[in-house]
Formats: structure tokens, C-alpha cells, sequence
């Protein structure tokens, strides 16, 4: 699959050592320096073994006691949507349905010249109101223009009546509701494609460049975009990658979520994966269930069945691509380990373990899933902080199931203790683009039984983004590895203790083991101060 990796972009190779800092490497964890040439790691080591390489580079980087670490990868990302919410109308801080309307009323005042207006991030659940915007509602807001608004998990949307106008047919399409609920299902998947296909190419290219740049301010070096004929279109995904390889920013990889194999591959997808749905999402009640949900009296929605999956696994073993599913609820995931399992029988399970096939989100998990997970070999690509934003108590999860089944969602260290290999992503713009406050939301999950250590929540954002895309050779700072590195501003680095209380830290340099920033809930995360890939700086703090 490393094949199919995208190029780097041509360009400065000089050779460059970086000292006087701390670099987090299992080659040594207590390197202070690190040498850089043609693109990759050189040599990692102490800060007097360094003197001998100084005459011979070209560069010569005092890190003035800054902490040099692997760059993230965000192993879930929709980029241009990204770029729009970071550009546009993003709801995911209103604070209630009042703030909500005044800043869709300001927007659309803003922007008079745009055919279609889009905007993000509204949570009814969070809201006093504990209800959406209507569409009456809207279309006084906007003047009666075409507004397409998604919900924070991007599963359903409130739209105005001019944006339903533009989508003959949507009112007889499944998941159209009257105008006081959000589209669902395909009435939402044909609004979505009519407003995404009001928007140019240049407003297209101008968000992937925000989103693009905001993940490079972050520490970012890689995004797995998930792109999909129901969620984006060809024209979009093709358009980032090019931009990728001929601009200077993060790596791209590109994931289609089709069913159609061959049509991935032409698109040159590493995967017909990703977002390819077996169920929608908790808080729009779309994931699929094996027993009601506690706020509403039905199961959710199932896309996929078992024979659909293994249909699809067999096909993408065999043309060597990967192949991976979107899936939450229970059900869904039940579905989806049994079309594996179909796969494995037809093909072998040698053959099913090697390609690296990986699901996304997979948030209610049993014993036996994840048992089976460990068994086939598959990638589990998940999102802590939905956890941090609605695990709890109190939280979307607990209205949405009960208190008992949402205690039982997200269970990352029952994961590992199984083997099964973990990728962190964002699932931006569902949650912020935020390396740092990823790996504190799974060091510190809401429920404690499922949470892991700062190191293995580390190793999943990082060394664990390259695995899922089928390198071993790659995320962490080690010689041959590729110089995809980040320099951060932070605090005295700690050595969290290998026991089950995860808010015990050392600073002990005898544990032989890298340091990582305190990410204690509260404690300040570490600021970027240069991103590079493959030896590019990408991104330099002006302050710096």
C-alpha cells in the first residue's frame, strides 16, 4: 500500500541540525539533537555528540530548550468542509438557539453575493432550548436565500425553503421531515450535493488551503482525507489532492467511501474507504442500534449488511486497496465485523490481516467485536474528543442511551489490552482540528476504565495515523524515518506512571522513557512553533 503514498513535494534538501532542545525519540529518550538530511532523520542523540556533526551541516537550529516530537496525523478529516467552517458560518461555540440565529442573521448579511450560504456546527442538545432552528426560523434569518446549516456530527442539517427549492424531488426522498426536524438519510445526502455544488472551484481551493494551513499551525503533518460521493464529490477530492502534491502544507491521503472499487482507484484514493456509512450517528439518531435509543423509539439506520461488506472487503483485498467502513452504533458494528469475518472465510484471514483494512469511529463496541477487531487485524480509527464533548453523566451520549450503555462507548485501553492498532483523528469539522487536546481527551476519557496512558494516546496520533495507512517505517523520530517532525513551546516534560491512575506523572529522566507535556485537564497544551514534512518547514510561528 506505501505505493500509493503521495509524494512528497521536490525541494530543499540541505542537511540541518537541530540542538539545545528535547527530542522525543525511542531511539534515545534523552536526545537533545537531531540531524536532518534529504528528507529524513539522520541521527538523534545527546547534545555532545552533536559537535561533531555542526562543521558538516548546512543549517544549524538552536531549539532554545524547545521539544522537537514525531508531527501528528489526523487520521479523519473532511478538509474543505474544514476550510469552510474556519473561513465561514461555524455554530459549534453558540451557546444557545438566540446566539445561533443572530450570527446566521450576520452572516448572510456579510455574504450577499454568494449563491448559496453554508455554515456548521449547531448542538440542540447543548442548548437551553434543546431544539433546532426551524425552517420558518431560517428563512426569516436569511431573507429567504438558500442556507444548507449541519448539525455538529454532519449526519443531518437544517436548510431554508430556498435551499429545498434547488433539489427537485428532495420532498419525496427518505430523511425529509417537515421544517420543525433536520433532513436525514438521502433527502439530506441530495441537499448537501446541491450545496456543495453551488460553491466555484476557487472557494473550493481557498478553504483547502485554510484548512491545510490551520493543520500545519497545529503540529499536523499528515490528514487522511475522507472524502465519498455522499459527502463531498470527485471534483473536490481530486482538486485536494493535486493541491497537496503541488503546494507546500501537510500530506494528503485520500480515502473514497464507494463502493465502486475500480472508480477509487481512479480517483487515486489508497482506500474505497472511510465514510462509506453502515449507520449514521448518535446525535442525530441515525447510528444504528441493536435496542432502541432511550430519547427516541427506533433503532436508527442501517446502510450496509453483512453480505454488502464482505462483498466489498473480498473486492478490495483483491485489487489491493483498503477497505473500511463508517460505523457507531452497535449494530452497525456487528454488521460490519460479520462481513469481515465473511471476507476472512472466503479469502483466508492471513490475507484479510495484511491489507489493513480499518473501520472509523466504531464507538460501541462489545467483548467479542473487539475481540474480533484483534483477530482480523483491523485498524480502529476513532475521535476522542466526542468523548470529551459528550461522554459524561450528563452528556449526548447518556440522553441518547442511558447512562449504562454510554458508560460503555469508546473503550480505548480495552482496545489495546486486545492488540488492536488505533488511529486519532478529529473527524474535523465534527470536532476541532487539536493534536494535543486528542491526546488528553483519551488520557483523560470521561469514563476512567477506558482510558490509556498520554504515551499510547501519543503513539496513536502519530506512529499509529502512518500504520493505518500501511507504513511502519514512519512517525517517529527514529533514523531512515521521514523528517515529518513539529517544535513545540511547553512546559518540563513528565513521564506518566505505568499503572491504571492516569493522572500520576514523573519527571524522573531514569525511566529511560521519552517525556512527554503535562496534559492534565487545565495544565497549558504545547504551542507550534514550526511544522516540517519531509524536510519542508511548512509552517513557522512569526513569533517565534
Amino acid at each position: 500500500m506505501s505505493e500509493s503514498m503521495p509524494a512528497a513535494p521536490s525541494g530543499d534538501h540541505r542537511t540541518v541540525l537541530l540542538r539545545g532542545g528535547e527530542v522525543h525519540s525511542p531511539a534515545d529518550p534523552f536526545a537533545t539533537a537531531m540531524v536532518v538530511e534529504r528528507g529524513h532523520v539522520a541521527w538523534v542523540g545527546s547534545e555532545g555528540a552533536a559537535d561533531a556533526f555542526a562543521s558538516g551541516v548546512d543549517e544549524v537550529v538552536d531549539l532554545e530548550g524547545a521539544l522537537v516530537t514525531p508531527a501528528f496525523v489526523d487520521a479523519h478529516v473532511h478538509t474543505t468542509a474544514t476550510g469552510f467552517a474556519l473561513t465561514g458560518l461555524d455554530l459549534s461555540s453558540a451557546a444557545s438557539l438566540a446566539e445561533a440565529a443572530e450570527r446566521i442573521r450576520a452572516h448572510a448579511a456579510a455574504r450577499p453575493g454568494d449563491r448559496v450560504l453554508l455554515g456548521h456546527g449547531w448542538d440542540a442538545s447543548r442548548w437551553p432550548e434543546r431544539r433546532p432552528l426551524t425552517r420558518d426560523e431560517l428563512d426569516g434569518l436569511t431573507g429567504g436565500r438558500p442556507l444548507y446549516l449541519t448539525r455538529i456530527d454532519v449526519h443531518s442539517a437544517v436548510v431554508t425553503t430556498a435551499m429545498l427549492d434547488l433539489v427537485p424531488g428532495v420532498r419525496d426522498l427518505d430523511g425529509f421531515h417537515d421544517g420543525l426536524r433536520p433532513l436525514t438519510g438521502d433527502a439530506h445526502h441530495a441537499v448537501r450535493a446541491a450545496a456543495f455544488g453551488a460553491v466555484s472551484a476557487r472557494q473550493r481551493t481557498e478553504a483547502q488551503r485554510a484548512a491545510r494551513s490551520r493543520a500545519a499551525s497545529l503540529g499536523i503533518g499528515t490528514l487522511h482525507e475522507c472524502g465519498g460521493p455522499r459527502i463531498s464529490s470527485e471534483e473536490d477530492f481530486t482538486g485536494l489532492l493535486d493541491l497537496a502534491r503541488e503546494e507546500v502544507g501537510p500530506r494528503v491521503v485520500g480515502y473514497w467511501a464507494d463502493l465502486d472499487v475500480e472508480r477509487a482507484r481512479d480517483l487515486g484514493a489508497l482506500g474505497a474507504a472511510g465514510d462509506l456509512f453502515a449507520d449514521g450517528s448518535l446525535g442525530s439518531h441515525t447510528a444504528c442500534l441493536h435496542e432502541p435509543y432511550a430519547d427516541h423509539a427506533d433503532t436508527g439506520a442501517a446502510h450496509l449488511d453483512a453480505a454488502t461488506v464482505a462483498l466489498h472487503v473480498v473486492a478490495c483485498t483483491e485489487a489491493g486497496l483498503q477497505a473500511g467502513f463508517h460505523a457507531i452504533g452497535d449494530a452497525a458494528v456487528t454488521a460490519v465485523v460479520e462481513g469481515f469475518r465473511a471476507a476472512a472465510d472466503k479469502l483466508g484471514p492471513a490475507r484479510i490481516r495484511a491489507a489493513r483494512h480499518r473501520v472509523e469511529h466504531v464507538e460501541m463496541l462489545t467483548p467479542e467485536t473487539i475481540a474480533a477487531f484483534a483477530e482480523l487485524g483491523l485498524t480502529a480509527s476513532v475521535q476522542p474528543a466526542f468523548d470529551a464533548l459528550w461522554g459524561g453523566e450528563e452528556g449526548m451520549y447518556a440522553d441518547r442511551l442511558g447512562a449504562e450503555r454510554a458508560r460503555t462507548l469508546n473503550p480505548y485501553a480495552a482496545l489495546l489490552r486486545a492488540g488492536v492498532p488505533l488511529a486519532f483523528g478529529s473527524d474535523s469539522p465534527v470536532t476541532p482540528l487539536d493534536p494535543w487536546g486528542t491526546v488528553r481527551a483519551a488520557a483523560f476519557h470521561r469514563t476512567p476504565g477506558h482510558r490509556i496512558s498520554a504515551r499510547a494516546a501519543f503513539t496513536a496520533h502519530t506512529r499509529g495515523g502512518w500504520r493505518a495507512v500501511g507504513r511502519d517505517d514512519a512517525g517517529t523520530l527514529v533514523p531512515g524515518a521521514p523528517a515529518d517532525y513539529a517544535v513545540w513551546r511547553t512546559e518540563e516534560l513528565v513521564v506518566q506512571a505505568p499503572d491504571d491512575r492516569v493522572a500520576r506523572w514523573s519527571t524522573d529522566p531514569r525511566s529511560g522513557t521519552p517525556g512527554l507535556p503535562d496534559l492534565s485537564p487545565g495544565a497549558d497544551l504545547p504551542v507550534c512553533l514550526r511544522t516540517v514534512v519531509h524536510g519542508r518547514t511548512v509552517f513557522a510561528r512569526p513569533d517565534a
